[in-house]
Protein backbone atom coordinates (compact mmCIF):
# COMPACT_ATOMS: atom_id res chain seq x y z
CA UNK A 1 0.00 0.00 0.00
CA UNK A 2 1.00 3.63 -0.73
CA UNK A 3 -0.25 6.10 1.74
CA UNK A 4 0.07 9.96 1.70
CA UNK A 5 -0.31 11.44 4.36
CA UNK A 6 -0.68 15.25 4.69
CA UNK A 7 0.18 17.26 7.52
CA UNK A 8 2.63 14.10 8.67
CA UNK A 9 5.50 15.84 10.91
CA UNK A 10 3.48 15.76 14.23
CA UNK A 11 0.17 15.21 16.00
CA UNK A 12 -1.79 12.77 14.58
CA UNK A 13 -0.38 12.68 10.93
CA UNK A 14 2.93 11.20 12.65
CA UNK A 15 1.23 8.59 14.36
CA UNK A 16 -0.74 7.75 11.47
CA UNK A 17 2.31 7.40 9.38
CA UNK A 18 4.59 5.73 11.60
CA UNK A 19 1.52 3.00 12.22
CA UNK A 20 1.56 2.26 8.38
CA UNK A 21 5.18 2.15 7.88
CA UNK A 22 5.30 -0.14 11.00
CA UNK A 23 3.07 -1.86 8.97
CA UNK A 24 4.87 -1.94 5.91
CA UNK A 25 3.15 0.69 3.68
CA UNK A 26 5.16 3.10 1.21
CA UNK A 27 4.95 6.15 2.75
CA UNK A 28 5.06 9.82 1.78
CA UNK A 29 4.21 12.46 4.63
CA UNK A 30 3.91 16.13 3.91
CA UNK A 31 4.70 19.58 6.07
CA UNK A 32 4.67 22.65 5.05
CA UNK A 33 8.50 22.57 6.02
CA UNK A 34 10.27 20.37 3.37
CA UNK A 35 13.38 20.04 5.55
CA UNK A 36 10.80 19.29 8.75
CA UNK A 37 9.01 15.95 6.43
CA UNK A 38 12.20 14.74 5.30
CA UNK A 39 13.69 14.79 8.74
CA UNK A 40 10.51 12.93 10.08
CA UNK A 41 10.58 10.77 7.39
CA UNK A 42 14.08 9.85 7.96
CA UNK A 43 12.97 8.46 11.11
CA UNK A 44 10.38 6.09 9.92
CA UNK A 45 11.05 2.88 7.87
CA UNK A 46 10.66 3.64 3.57
CA UNK A 47 9.29 6.97 4.52
CA UNK A 48 9.58 10.01 2.57
CA UNK A 49 8.93 13.51 3.33
CA UNK A 50 7.35 15.90 0.47
CA UNK A 51 6.99 20.01 1.41
CA UNK A 52 3.06 20.84 0.77
CA UNK A 53 1.45 23.73 1.86
CA UNK A 54 -2.19 22.47 1.53
CA UNK A 55 -3.55 26.09 1.01
CA UNK A 56 -1.40 26.96 -1.60
CA UNK A 57 -3.23 24.95 -5.05
CA UNK A 58 0.32 24.66 -7.00
CA UNK A 59 1.88 23.30 -4.12
CA UNK A 60 -0.48 20.68 -3.84
CA UNK A 61 -0.10 19.87 -7.40
CA UNK A 62 3.44 20.11 -7.34
CA UNK A 63 3.33 17.81 -3.92
CA UNK A 64 1.12 15.04 -5.30
CA UNK A 65 3.50 15.02 -8.81
CA UNK A 66 6.28 14.14 -6.38
CA UNK A 67 4.39 11.65 -4.12
CA UNK A 68 3.10 9.82 -7.29
CA UNK A 69 7.04 9.80 -8.65
CA UNK A 70 8.50 8.76 -5.94
CA UNK A 71 6.04 5.96 -4.70
CA UNK A 72 5.08 4.48 -7.93
CA UNK A 73 1.33 5.77 -6.97
CA UNK A 74 -1.11 6.45 -4.19
CA UNK A 75 -2.88 4.10 -3.04
CA UNK A 76 -4.60 5.80 -0.48
CA UNK A 77 -4.56 9.85 0.90
CA UNK A 78 -5.25 10.22 3.97
CA UNK A 79 -6.31 14.24 4.37
CA UNK A 80 -4.70 15.16 7.70
CA UNK A 81 -3.30 18.53 7.63
CA UNK A 82 -4.78 21.43 9.55
CA UNK A 83 -4.52 24.01 12.14
CA UNK A 84 -6.56 24.43 15.47
CA UNK A 85 -7.79 26.56 18.11
CA UNK A 86 -4.51 27.89 19.70
CA UNK A 87 -3.55 29.68 16.33
CA UNK A 88 -6.81 31.69 17.07
CA UNK A 89 -6.96 31.83 20.77
CA UNK A 90 -3.88 30.60 22.74
CA UNK A 91 -5.89 30.24 25.59
CA UNK A 92 -9.51 28.46 23.99
CA UNK A 93 -10.05 26.03 26.72
CA UNK A 94 -10.41 28.27 29.51
CA UNK A 95 -10.61 31.94 28.26
CA UNK A 96 -13.16 31.20 25.00
CA UNK A 97 -13.60 34.16 22.82
CA UNK A 98 -17.39 34.90 21.13
CA UNK A 99 -17.21 34.67 17.78
CA UNK A 100 -17.10 38.29 16.70
CA UNK A 101 -14.15 38.50 18.39
CA UNK A 102 -12.43 36.29 16.20
CA UNK A 103 -10.44 37.90 13.70
CA UNK A 104 -11.32 37.94 9.91
CA UNK A 105 -7.95 36.83 8.61
CA UNK A 106 -7.72 34.20 11.66
CA UNK A 107 -10.83 32.92 10.54
CA UNK A 108 -10.14 32.53 7.13
CA UNK A 109 -6.38 30.67 7.40
CA UNK A 110 -7.94 27.97 9.49
CA UNK A 111 -10.75 27.18 6.75
CA UNK A 112 -8.25 27.55 3.65
CA UNK A 113 -6.38 24.59 5.79
CA UNK A 114 -8.61 22.66 7.57
CA UNK A 115 -11.31 22.83 4.76
CA UNK A 116 -9.80 24.38 1.25
CA UNK A 117 -6.86 22.17 1.98
CA UNK A 118 -9.06 18.97 1.74
CA UNK A 119 -10.47 19.64 -1.29
CA UNK A 120 -7.46 20.93 -2.94
CA UNK A 121 -5.42 17.56 -2.08
CA UNK A 122 -8.33 15.57 -2.93
CA UNK A 123 -9.29 17.33 -5.89
CA UNK A 124 -5.81 16.90 -7.36
CA UNK A 125 -5.32 13.21 -6.31
CA UNK A 126 -8.86 12.12 -7.41
CA UNK A 127 -8.48 12.28 -10.99
CA UNK A 128 -5.07 10.32 -11.00
CA UNK A 129 -7.08 6.94 -8.63
CA UNK A 130 -9.77 7.38 -11.17
CA UNK A 131 -7.43 7.09 -14.11
CA UNK A 132 -5.46 4.51 -12.33
CA UNK A 133 -8.48 1.71 -11.46
CA UNK A 134 -9.32 2.64 -7.68
CA UNK A 135 -7.98 3.68 -4.31
CA UNK A 136 -8.94 5.43 -1.00
CA UNK A 137 -9.45 8.78 0.82
CA UNK A 138 -9.46 9.08 4.16
CA UNK A 139 -10.69 12.62 5.78
CA UNK A 140 -10.17 13.07 9.25
CA UNK A 141 -12.62 14.90 11.71
CA UNK A 142 -13.59 15.44 14.85
CA UNK A 143 -16.51 15.48 17.07
CA UNK A 144 -19.93 16.72 16.25
CA UNK A 145 -19.45 18.45 19.75
CA UNK A 146 -16.59 19.71 19.02
CA UNK A 147 -17.81 21.26 15.51
CA UNK A 148 -20.67 23.88 17.97
CA UNK A 149 -18.33 24.61 21.04
CA UNK A 150 -19.11 27.93 22.17
CA UNK A 151 -15.58 29.44 21.30
CA UNK A 152 -14.96 27.19 18.86
CA UNK A 153 -14.94 29.30 15.79
CA UNK A 154 -13.52 28.77 13.18
CA UNK A 155 -11.93 25.16 13.93
CA UNK A 156 -15.53 23.97 14.57
CA UNK A 157 -17.40 25.13 11.14
CA UNK A 158 -14.13 24.07 9.71
CA UNK A 159 -14.01 20.50 10.54
CA UNK A 160 -18.04 20.86 10.19
CA UNK A 161 -17.51 21.85 6.62
CA UNK A 162 -14.54 19.04 6.38
CA UNK A 163 -17.37 15.96 7.24
CA UNK A 164 -19.66 17.46 4.50
CA UNK A 165 -17.11 17.87 2.06
CA UNK A 166 -16.19 14.10 2.77
CA UNK A 167 -19.89 13.01 2.83
CA UNK A 168 -20.23 14.65 -1.19
CA UNK A 169 -16.84 13.15 -2.07
CA UNK A 170 -18.36 9.76 -1.10
CA UNK A 171 -21.53 10.19 -3.04
CA UNK A 172 -19.41 11.80 -6.44
CA UNK A 173 -17.14 9.01 -5.88
CA UNK A 174 -19.64 6.02 -5.63
CA UNK A 175 -19.02 2.85 -7.90
CA UNK A 176 -16.12 4.17 -9.29
CA UNK A 177 -13.16 2.53 -7.31
CA UNK A 178 -12.26 5.66 -5.44
CA UNK A 179 -13.70 5.69 -1.67
CA UNK A 180 -13.98 7.90 0.59
CA UNK A 181 -13.97 7.79 4.27
CA UNK A 182 -14.00 9.75 7.46
CA UNK A 183 -11.97 8.87 10.80
CA UNK A 184 -11.87 10.94 14.13
CA UNK A 185 -10.15 10.13 17.60
CA UNK A 186 -13.33 10.32 19.37
CA UNK A 187 -11.72 12.91 21.88
CA UNK A 188 -9.24 15.33 22.27
CA UNK A 189 -5.99 14.02 21.82
CA UNK A 190 -2.10 15.29 23.11
CA UNK A 191 -1.02 17.23 19.85
CA UNK A 192 0.35 20.71 19.15
CA UNK A 193 -3.14 22.08 18.99
CA UNK A 194 -3.47 21.88 22.89
CA UNK A 195 -3.01 25.38 24.49
CA UNK A 196 -0.48 26.28 26.63
CA UNK A 197 -2.15 26.49 29.74
CA UNK A 198 -3.53 23.17 29.76
CA UNK A 199 -2.45 20.20 31.10
CA UNK A 200 -2.63 17.00 29.19
CA UNK A 201 -2.37 14.69 31.95
CA UNK A 202 -5.33 16.51 34.09
CA UNK A 203 -8.21 15.91 31.65
CA UNK A 204 -7.23 12.58 30.22
CA UNK A 205 -6.83 13.35 26.58
CA UNK A 206 -6.30 10.83 24.39
CA UNK A 207 -2.98 9.53 22.66
CA UNK A 208 -2.29 10.21 18.64
CA UNK A 209 -1.59 6.56 18.74
CA UNK A 210 -5.04 5.61 19.01
CA UNK A 211 -5.30 6.42 15.04
CA UNK A 212 -2.67 3.87 14.63
CA UNK A 213 -4.88 0.78 14.50
CA UNK A 214 -8.03 1.85 12.36
CA UNK A 215 -6.03 3.49 9.63
CA UNK A 216 -3.56 0.15 9.22
CA UNK A 217 -6.60 -1.51 9.27
CA UNK A 218 -8.30 0.95 6.54
CA UNK A 219 -5.39 0.22 4.25
CA UNK A 220 -5.81 -3.27 4.34
CA UNK A 221 -7.30 -5.43 2.30
CA UNK A 222 -10.27 -6.03 4.16
CA UNK A 223 -11.04 -2.55 4.09
CA UNK A 224 -11.42 -2.95 0.27
CA UNK A 225 -15.03 -1.84 -0.22
CA UNK A 226 -15.49 -0.04 2.74
CA UNK A 227 -17.17 3.41 1.52
CA UNK A 228 -18.68 6.45 3.17
CA UNK A 229 -18.00 5.32 6.99
CA UNK A 230 -17.84 7.90 10.20
CA UNK A 231 -14.96 5.70 12.05
CA UNK A 232 -14.37 6.77 15.93
CA UNK A 233 -10.94 5.82 16.26
CA UNK A 234 -11.50 5.43 20.21
CA UNK A 235 -14.37 2.89 20.06
CA UNK A 236 -12.88 1.49 16.64
CA UNK A 237 -12.70 -2.01 18.65
CA UNK A 238 -16.28 -2.38 18.98
CA UNK A 239 -16.79 -0.87 15.67
CA UNK A 240 -15.11 -3.87 13.98
CA UNK A 241 -16.73 -6.26 15.98
CA UNK A 242 -20.34 -4.96 15.08
CA UNK A 243 -20.02 -5.41 11.67
CA UNK A 244 -18.20 -8.36 10.82
CA UNK A 245 -20.94 -9.27 13.12
CA UNK A 246 -23.25 -8.16 10.93
CA UNK A 247 -21.26 -9.69 7.28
Amino acid sequence: MKVLVTGGTSGLGLAMASALAAAGASVALTGRSGESAESVAAGLPGATGIEMDVRDESSVARAVDRAWSRLGGVDMLVNNAGIGMRTVNPRFMTQPQGFWEVPSDAFRAVVDTNLTGYFLVARETTPRMLASGGGRIVNISMNHSTMRRAGFVPYGPSRAGSEALSRIMAADLRGTGVTVNLLLPGGATVTGMLPQDVAPESHGFLSPAVMGPPIVWLASDNAAGVHDERIVAAEFGQWLRDRESRQ
